[in-house]
């Protein structure tokens, strides 16, 4: 029995090495994997990131089995979902798994970048990896907007007239801009077609691509944690870092319980309440597009609904598409806005800590705004929160230069 064991180690190394000198299979592993040293206190907060690589894989193996049945024209668009639904073998729990996918990626991705609000895994020396990280946001609203068309529903139909329309807003080209967009004079089948495209090719290519060198520039420079300590400053004789450990297996286990508790809760959404009473899906959607009829209340999906919110807190439709796009592009300016002295929160002093707390209320609150008719109180409060919304941002060069700060420990602390 051990001759046979021996025997085949001696191939399966023998294999390797015939790998490894035609590809660095091993040293990719190392440098990536079992040789990546990740600071030993990470907490929870760390899942996340995680987290959107897993969602991101089921969205793109369901996202191939939809395009088997789906048909992207105006006429058949409604009617095979529909199929796909009722008739393709286990099609109603791919649709559910891909749909329930993309709210659950932006839930992800909103805690992931908390997560670095948190501990200020923006700053020196990882700008360039939260720079990858929203231009990875930027596509994944993209993605998610031209895939929220593809249904053609009555709230896809209208929420994407409304969305494209603001285009139209940009004095001199808004109009030709939005007649560009759409492929044509009103939204159409060639929009569809365009859209569908984009959903499927160009943008997942894109996100991929970013992904990888997101994942990249972390490794090159090393991942954060909650202490906002530099772990290369502390090595040992061998050259490890004396607070780090391996990423494999010390973090890979770990990760592996929370992808389970988070599949049981993906799960569950998807067999017992896949619309979510219609912030997943909405009830709109569930009726083929008609250009005649408008929906009582035009509102996008839930994760778009902060942005809408702001939107449509301001009169002038110019200024409103102006301010519903600085709301998105600001966070990528945070490695510059921020002066503090330290990263975590840990260290830092009442003010941010009041400042961030603000700032994640008014988030929550415009994404409930935004599903609220734009009328009378809603309107004026939409008002309220988008003025703390953007006060966080613009204010936090002044605050975070003022704000008191606790020393920093030479390493990282461990709380069992």
């Amino acid at each position: 029995m051990a001759r046979v064991e021996s025997e085949v180690g001696t191939r399966s190394g023998a294999f390797m090495k015939w790998i490894d000198d035609r590809f660095p299979f091993t040293e990719t592993m190392k440098y990536h994997i079992t040789e990546y040293y990740a600071s030993k206190n990470f907490n929870w907060w760390y899942i996340f990131g995680v987290l959107a690589m897993v969602v991101l894989v089921i969205q793109i193996l369901t996202g191939i089995f939809l395009t088997m049945n789906y048909k992207p024209s105006a006429t058949e668009a409604f009617a095979s979902v529909e199929y796909i639904m009722r008739d393709v073998q286990w099609g109603w729990l791919i649709r559910y798994m891909h749909s329930t996918g993309a709210s659950f990626f932006f839930i992800v991705v909103y805690l992931h970048m908390f997560r670095a609000m948190l501990y200020g895994s923006y700053q020196k020396p990882r700008e360039l990896i939260w720079i990858i990280g929203m231009l990875i946001f930027f596509a994944l609203f993209a993605e998610a907007f031209a895939g929220y068309l593809l249904p053609w529903g009555q709230m896809s139909y209208w929420g994407a007239q409304v969305i494209i329309s603001l285009a139209g807003a940009i004095p001199f080209v808004g109009d030709a801009l939005v007649e560009w967009i759409r492929g044509d004079y009103a939204i159409s089948d060639i929009t569809l077609n365009r859209f569908f495209a984009f959903h499927v090719i160009l943008i997942p290519l894109a996100l991929a691509g970013l992904v990888f060198l997101h994942i990249v520039a972390l490794h090159h420079v090393g991942s954060n944690n909650p202490d906002g300590v530099d772990i290369k400053k502390k090595k040992g004789p061998d050259g490890v870092p004396l607070d780090g450990v391996a990423f494999h297996p010390y973090h890979t286990t770990k990760d592996l319980v929370g992808i389970a508790v988070f599949l049981m809760l993906f799960t569950g959404v998807v067999f017992f309440a896949p619309d979510m009473g219609g912030f997943f899906l909405e009830h709109a959607n569930f009726e083929p597009a008609n250009m005649m009829a408008t929906p009582e209340h035009i509102a996008p999906v839930w994760y778009f609904t902060p942005f809408y919110a702001i939107l449509r807190a301001v009169p002038d439709k110019l200024w409103g598409a102006i301010l519903m796009a600085g709301s998105v592009l600001l966070p990528a300016f945070l490695p510059w806005l921020d002066r503090s002295r330290v990263k975590s929160i840990r260290y830092r002093g009442w003010i941010y800590k009041m400042a961030l707390m603000l700032f994640a209320i008014s988030f929550v609150t415009l994404g409930w705004l935004g599903l609220q008719p734009a009328e009378g109180i809603y309107v004026m409060m939409a008002r309220v929160f988008s003025v703390i919304y953007f006060a966080f941002f613009l204010l936090m060069p002044y605050y975070t230069t003022i704000d008191k700060t606790k020393p920093v420990p030479d390493r990282v602390v461990y709380h069992g």
